[in-house]
């Protein structure tokens, strides 16, 4: 997902994105609907979010051990 989306994704949660990372954004985004902010923490891919919004992007940023 572009940046710009995410942007838009959070300003709909009135999150003011400011300056934060593409990360740093979807984590609040996460947190603001109640959700783990977890983005790009799995750990060797694995991970059991299997519905979440951000998992394509998430298992592509995360760091693979």
């Amino acid at each position: 997902m572009k940046l710009e989306d995410v942007r838009t994704i959070a300003k709909s949660h009135g999150i003011k994105p400011n300056h934060l990372s593409k990360t740093e954004l979807i984590k609040v985004i996460q947190s603001e609907e109640g959700n783990f902010d977890c983005f790009a923490t799995a750990y060797n891919g694995v991970c059991d979010q299997e519905s979440c919004l951000w998992r394509a992007d998430c298992m592509a940023t995360a760091v693979h051990h």
